[in-house]
């Protein structure tokens, strides 16, 4: 077998870095190249793209999976971008001779429909008015001729005065009527299509392509009629002043999207009925149009089938699998891709790099905000990393990395900087705090404010533990105080309050286990314990809190205070280990936005850490791996627990 050697420059690309800036080798953002291509431009999604080339290629239907932000809809582009469009058709809607209620569907090379249009036009243009103005003129010379009879007859006195003036009036009143009528008619028939009307004898182009670079139609939450086509209602159904079936044909997305890409994101919120009619056009890549209201003039028109051959690029989250038409899923599989989006790409030199492509690229794409120096870029990156909540790990959410960006050139324009700097990153990561983050804030005010929230002194059973809030990084942290009281019983029940989830209540369980195994007495047996979760009215989910309960239980049960200026996070496992939790840079910035500054953390979260130069200097993190550990930490102790501190000890 023949190994590869793998060069010098191929390694860095590869290291996983940490401290190294060789990716600022810039002045700013204006030095950085972006191309022009979409599929160039996606970042963090290589495997997601090759397949999306794949799709292309074959024109295979691709759906995609994962979090809102991490590029479906530019992979979708990109899939558009990459078919061609040499093959691309006008469509236009005839009128049916046979049958006006069901118009006949032509296809013709893209740029040609309009021709065809303008050239039908052009031609009843010609015919307007055939005929109509030799009627006319007959009509006028017999009018004027009844007029001379009339004037002759009074002039040889067989009319009286008052006679002849009222043959004066009736000859110009009937006049007028004829020519009023020739009018009318004319006009009915231009509406009809008969007199060389060039609206309603031409037909209409319902599909232009004319100077479409790529074909891409974005259906996200459309309607039935934009999504399926429509024929429009017409209020005028008879006698001539209703607008021909023809011409009231309108396309679809489905239609518009023949020959390209139809993305259709949260697919699972079309209604089932219309997921089925999608299936349809997919299987047959034909569909005809009909009016969509059945209270509609509309809905007595059908026209003849309209080209359907787009490739599918639908969207979603992995809640979107459980209401998708199993049929259309069905289909997407059987004939192309399904994919899920990375939520995370290595923390390397390339891909720091890729993230200042990014804002470089959302900087020409909005055109009104500055270009960003290297070392707002690098505030950025930093950023995107503890978005990525992971340790090695970048995060590809970068719609959320865009508000950032353009939070950050709004705030330089308005300074009237010509860069953006240091400081507009800064001042942008307050501005666009999530709900959550301002929510947590205030919280913490009101706890400060009624003394909830100890940081100082000694208390048994009372720890402060902490949680995040928020479905997603980045997690606003909090302070969450918890209490616990054991009582001698022989009920032996665990009362736990603060609307619990279920694995939150199943690591109270492991807890009495636990405790049983360090210290021989049975929870569930001779004790009965309360642990309340103080005014955590909207519920408390996940075991990322189990260590400070089992530390709150323990204090309670052996009475031994607890270093109220500590707050720690970790789960706990039934052999006492301590084990990694999600969101850990978020909860040592609660910790440290409520006045605390010592923090216990699982000792394999250290690497997860990502905090600004002021957190890490006023914090201090004390990494565990057990139980053991965590009590030592925080349990004050005194001389008649020596006993219990040295079996502490053989834990670690």
């Amino acid at each position: 077998m023949v190994k590869k050697k793998i060069s010098s420059k191929e390694k860095n690309k590869k290291t996983i870095v940490s401290n190294k800036k060789d990716y600022l080798n810039f002045k700013d953002t204006s030095e950085v190249k972006i191309s022009e291509k979409i599929s160039e431009n996606v970042i963090g999604q290589e495997e997601a793209l090759e397949i999306i080339q794949k799709a292309a290629a074959q024109r295979r239907h691709v759906l995609l999976l994962g979090e809102p932000g991490t590029g479906k809809s530019m992979l979708g582009k990109a899939l558009a971008e990459i078919l061609s469009t040499k093959n691309a058709l006008d469509v236009l809607s005839y009128p049916n001779q046979k049958d006006e209620n069901n118009p006949i569907i032509k296809v013709t090379k893209a740029g040609d429909g309009q021709k065809i249009v303008d050239k039908s036009k052009a031609l009843n243009l010609k015919n307007v008015g055939k005929g109509q103005g030799m009627i006319l003129f007959i009509f006028i010379i017999l009018g004027l001729a009844i007029s001379y009879y009339h004037y002759w007859k009074w002039q040889i006195k067989d009319f009286s005065d008052v006679v002849y003036a009222a043959w004066i009036i009736a000859d110009v009143i009937i006049i007028g009527f004829l020519v009023f009528a020739i009018s009318i008619s004319s006009s009915l028939s231009k509406k009809a299509g008969l007199g060389g009307n060039s609206e309603a004898g031409a037909p209409k182009l319902i599909v232009d392509n004319s100077n479409r670079r790529v074909i891409f139609e974005d259906a996200s939450g459309a309607h039935e009629g934009a999504l399926l086509g429509d024929v429009l209602h017409d209020p005028f159904q008879s006698g001539g002043l209703g607008t021909p079936a023809h011409q009231r044909v309108v396309a679809g997305m489905i239609h518009k999207a023949n020959g390209g890409v139809l993305f259709v994101d949260e697919i699972a919120t079309l209604k089932p009925e219309m997921q089925q009619e999608l299936l349809t056009a997919i299987q047959e890549k034909q569909m005809s149009i009909t009016g969509r209201s059945e209270r509609s003039a509309g809905a007595m028109v059908r026209s003849t089938p309209v080209p359907t051959d787009f490739v599918l690029v639908a969207a979603g989250n992995l809640e979107t699998l459980k209401y998708m038409h199993p049929a259309l899923r069905s289909r997407i599989r059987g004939y192309g891709y399904e994919v899920y989006m990375n939520e995370h790409m290595a923390d390397t030199l390339e891909n720091r790099a890729k993230i200042i492509q990014f804002i470089a690229q959302e900087v020409k794409n909005d055109k009104k905000i500055p270009h960003f120096n290297s070392e707002a870029c690098e505030l950025i990156v930093l950023d995107a990393k503890k978005r990525g909540d992971k340790a090695t790990k970048l995060t590809t959410r970068f719609r959320e990395l865009g508000g950032i960006v353009r939070a950050a050139g709004d705030i330089a324009v308005n300074r009237k900087s010509k860069v953006v700097e240091v400081e507009d990153v800064k001042e942008a990561f307050k501005k666009v705090r999530s709900i959550e983050g301002q929510m947590i804030s205030k919280y913490i005010e009101v706890k400060k404010q009624y003394s909830l929230i100890a940081t100082q002194g000694f208390e048994i059973g009372k720890i402060n533990g902490l949680a995040v809030v928020g479905a997603t990084p980045p997690y606003a942290g909090m302070v969450m105080p918890i209490e616990a009281e054991v009582v001698k019983s022989g009920k032996g029940q665990v009362y736990a309050t603060g609307k619990l989830g279920e694995i939150a209540k199943e690591s109270i369980t492991n807890i009495s286990g636990l405790i049983k195994k360090l210290f021989g007495e049975d929870l569930k047996k001779d004790f009965s314990v309360y642990v309340q979760f103080l005014q955590t009215y909207e519920g408390v989910e996940g075991d990322s809190a189990s260590i400070a309960i089992a530390t709150a239980i323990v204090s309670a049960l052996k009475s031994i205070p607890i270093k109220q200026s500590i707050a720690m996070t970790g789960s706990l496992s039934i052999r006492g280990e301590v084990l990694p939790i999600g969101g850990v840079s978020a909860k040592v910035e609660g910790a440290y936005e409520t006045g605390l500054r010592t923090v216990i953390i699982p000792k394999t979260n250290v690497q997860d850490l990502v905090l600004s130069n002021s957190i890490k200097k006023a914090m201090k993190i004390i990494p565990v791996s057990s139980i053991g550990e965590v009590l030592l930490q925080i349990l004050e102790f005194k001389a008649k627990d020596k006993v219990l501190v040295n079996k502490l000890k053989r834990l670690k």
